[in-house]
Parts: structure tokens; C-alpha cells; sequence
């Protein structure tokens, strides 16, 4: 029989550096989750993305226990390190931040694939042209 679902928490830490403080402790404290050990385990399965921000959901069962599935880091933040910026536009279509090259945006495509909304990787490539378009990035062909 299958465990009964409390809850499903989505929240965005830092790979293999989360700590107990805000927003990880406030959101899984609520639930009655032990934080220390969501930390610990989250910190071990994402050690390679050291410092990365990745989306992680968590469920959180009647029995406080918890399941989590680590997603793949944002669009907009891969693209910020491919660009090597700091931060995006504040009028994208007129200021231009960075440049990233086509290989690169074909790389962050397939990293994003697994969770963009997309059936092949042309698609999924244009997904992420639209979001450095947004950020004030500009694509080199």
C-alpha cells in the first residue's frame, strides 16, 4: 500500500552547500520533516553541482517521512555562467549583458532537456534561445 502524500514542497538551494537556515528549515519545519537530515542527503546527491542552484521537490508523507528528486539548475542560471555575467538585463531588447555561442546553448538544452516541455532538442534549444533573449544574452551562430 502506498504511503498517503502530506505534501509536496518545491524550493531552490545551492548544490551541496544547503544549510537548515531560510528557505530550507522554515519550509520542511512546517511539515514536521527532519531537516538535518533532508541537508545531508540533498548535500551528498548534488556535491558535483557545488554551488549551483537546482530546483528540488520534495514530498513529504503523513509519516514525516520525505522523498526529493533534484532537477536540473535553472535555464537563466546556466546561461549566466556560460555568459560569465552576473546578472541579466534590465532592458533586454536594447542592453545587451553577454554572449554565449550556438554549441553552448545546444549544451544547456540538453542538460535542461529531461525537464523542459519540449519533444526533441531543436525544441528544446529554442526554449533556451527565448530565455538568454529575455536575459539581454545575445547567441553568436
Amino acid at each position: 500500500m502506498a504511503k498517503e502524500v502530506l505534501v509536496k514542497i518545491k524550493l531552490q538551494a545551492k548544490g551541496g552547500q544547503a544549510t537548515p537556515a531560510p528557505p530550507v528549515g522554515p519550509a520542511l519545519g512546517q511539515h514536521g520533516v527532519n531537516i538535518g537530515q533532508f541537508v545531508s542527503q540533498f548535500n551528498e546527491r548534488t556535491k558535483s553541482l557545488n554551488g549551483t542552484i537546482v530546483p528540488v521537490v520534495i514530498t513529504v508523507f503523513a509519516d514525516k517521512s520525505f522523498t526529493f528528486e533534484v532537477k536540473s539548475p535553472p535555464a537563466a542560471v546556466l546561461l549566466k555562467q556560460a555568459a560569465e555575467i552576473a546578472k541579466g538585463s534590465g532592458i533586454p531588447n536594447k542592453e545587451k549583458v553577454g554572449k554565449v555561442s550556438a554549441e553552448q546553448v545546444r549544451k544547456i538544452a540538453e542538460t535542461k532537456f529531461k525537464d523542459l516541455n519540449a519533444y526533441d532538442l531543436d525544441q528544446a534549444e529554442k526554449i533556451i534561445r527565448g530565455t538568454a533573449q529575455s536575459m539581454g544574452v545575445e547567441i553568436i551562430d
